[in-house]
């Protein structure tokens, strides 16, 4: 009994003389992790990019990009966790006199560890490349999807120094069109100041959200005025002119909603990647090691 108490203490010294964690393994499935991780990336990006056209509906959608790139992140860290964790597993070096059931926990913590560390690497060392490369394909799909319409609301925002340049100096220039395109109006059609107040009135209009009759019926006289045209079709014109405005503004505003939610929806399923990854990688290194005593063993007794 106390020869199998001293064996027992002696087993326990040597243990506690030894740290648990190999960190030689950790740090080269790390690597091989981060390094598959910013390849795939990049290679990810390039298929995003193609689904990116100049030329109106040739794209996919913001949305289906997206969630085409949130899952092709999920295959990412399927792939690069899956390595980083086998490796792990094999190249750390057998534990003796350990029981099973701790040669498993270990394995898998170093094959977390290893994902971990990985994750830590790709966000700190790559990541202002991968966010410059992967940024630009965002970019690129949202100026397509949404570029017309995000033109229509930066206007409305900047309009009051550079109405000749945007899309709102668009809307002002189609309510003063003269009515026979071969006269001048009244007036003539280049008066700054006349297109000034008007586009102060749109502005004014557009961040309260209505335009008052009041308005209606100046915009109406302005347009007469410089256009030619009768008092009752001015009227209609800028009736329609207002309806373009609003129908710019919707369009921005139905853009901005799609962004933010095909946004949240990256972010999600980047973050349900990520959980993935730290489980393939745990569940990669109990492997690995596993493999790696199994195949010892049979070297031994062979």
């Amino acid at each position: 009994m106390n020869s199998a108490l001293s064996d027992v203490e002696l087993s326990g010294a040597a243990e506690s003389s030894s740290t648990a964690v190999s960190w030689g393994p950790i740090i080269a499935g790390a690597f091989a992790a981060a390094t598959l991780t910013v390849v795939l990336m990049l290679i990810g990006s390039g298929l995003g990019l193609t689904m990116v056209s100049p030329w109106t509906g040739a794209s996919t959608s913001i949305t289906t990009f997206a969630v085409s790139a949130a899952v092709w992140l999920i295959v990412v860290q399927w792939l690069s966790a899956g390595l980083g964790g086998y490796l792990t597993g094999r190249l750390r070096t057998k534990w003796v006199g350990i029981h099973d059931n701790e040669v498993y926990f270990r394995d898998t913590a170093h094959g977390f560890l290893a994902w971990a560390l990985a994750t830590l690497l790709v966000a700190g060392v790559f990541g202002s490349a991968l966010s410059a490369t992967i940024g630009a394909g965002v970019q690129a799909a949202s100026n397509v999807a949404a570029g017309a319409a995000a033109g229509a609301s930066s206007a409305a925002a900047n309009s009051a120094g550079s109405t000749d340049n945007n899309t709102l100096g668009y809307f002002v220039d189609q309510l003063f069109r003269p009515a026979d395109t071969g006269t001048v109006a009244p007036g003539g059609q280049n008066d700054a100041g006349t297109t000034a107040q008007t586009t102060r009135i749109l502005v004014a209009s557009a961040a309260k959200g209505e335009v008052s009759a009041d308005d209606k019926t100046y915009l109406a006289k302005l347009v007469a005025s410089r256009t030619g045209l009768s008092q009752a079709d001015a009227a209609k014109r800028v009736d329609t002119v207002l309806a373009g405005i609003e129908d710019a503004k919707n369009k921005a505003k139905a853009a901005a909603d799609t962004a933010r939610k095909a946004s949240a929806t990256f972010a999600l399923v980047g973050a349900l990647s990520m959980i993935v990854g730290a489980f393939i990688a745990s569940v990669a290194g109990a492997l690995g090691g596993r493999q790696r005593d199994e195949d010892e063993a049979l070297f031994v007794r062979g």
